[in-house]
């Protein structure tokens, strides 16, 4: 029996059973320190003996320099949003998120396909239409949602640069400012990244810990579902 199976049909000609890897998630807005945990928890299982790799948003050599040139100049429309995101996504399961789960990887990802569905309906999306425009993409092992709230986010996004004109839902707009328009954009996003949450059933993780102390939790979960994933594989192929 396959280790993975797909939120719709899938990918045609895809092997699930030659996929041996884990696949982990780490969900979140921005600013709620993604990133930081992905690297941290990286470096944790790879002292620990594991191969692994890591993704994102907007990572791949299709999409990314074509994404990153539409929102400098803050041309993208609101269905040309979601559906290059969605191309991104599907570019980077291909050529970086399969490989890995093939060659027995555990796979790192800051944020899925759930930051994609929950931003798109904020934006005026279908719910049912763009969860089937994902349906394709793998259910993880684990999804790590790091739940903060906006008013504790503000600070942080302040610290790290400022508000970004997409993550404030500019494009919308809003707001009457910024500010505003962050405030209410982020709000929303979270609202349905709660809503993803219970429907999927993510772990959720009070983002508003110390990053160490998140930093352990994360490394003693995920080394727990490894080891058991190793010790139910060795039972299968046990004469």
């Amino acid at each position: 029996m396959p280790k993975f199976e797909s939120y719709g049909e899938g990918i045609p000609g895809l092997a699930l059973e030659e996929l041996t890897g884990w696949l982990i998630v780490i969900e979140g807005t921005d600013g709620v320190g993604r990133t930081t945990q992905a690297k941290k928890l990286r470096a944790h299982l790879e002292r620990a003996g594991y191969a692994v790799a890591e993704t994102g948003l907007s990572r791949s050599d299709l999409t990314s320099a074509g994404i990153r040139r539409a929102k400098d100049g803050n041309t993208l429309g609101s269905n040309a949003f979601n559906l290059f995101y969605a191309t991104d996504f599907a570019d980077r399961l291909e050529r970086q998120i399969i490989p890995a789960l093939r060659a027995g990887f555990v796979m790192l990802t800051d944020r899925y396909v759930y930051s994609l569905i929950a931003r798109a309906i904020v934006r005026g999306a279908d719910p049912d239409w763009i969860k089937r425009v994902y349906s394709f993409a793998l259910k993880p092992d684990a999804v790590f949602y790091m739940r903060i709230q906006v008013e504790d986010l503000v600070p942080r996004v302040l610290v790290n640069g400022g508000f970004d004109y997409w993550e404030s839902g500019m494009d919308l707009p809003m707001g009457e400012d910024l500010y505003e328009s962050f405030i209410r954009y982020q709000g929303r996003v979270i609202g349905e990244l709660d809503q993803l949450a219970r429907e999927y059933g993510f772990e959720t993780i009070d983002a508003t810990r110390p990053a160490d102390e998140t930093a352990d939790h994360l490394a003693r979960r995920v080394s727990r579902l490894l080891e058991y994933g190793q010790s139910a594989r060795a039972d299968v192929v046990a004469p």
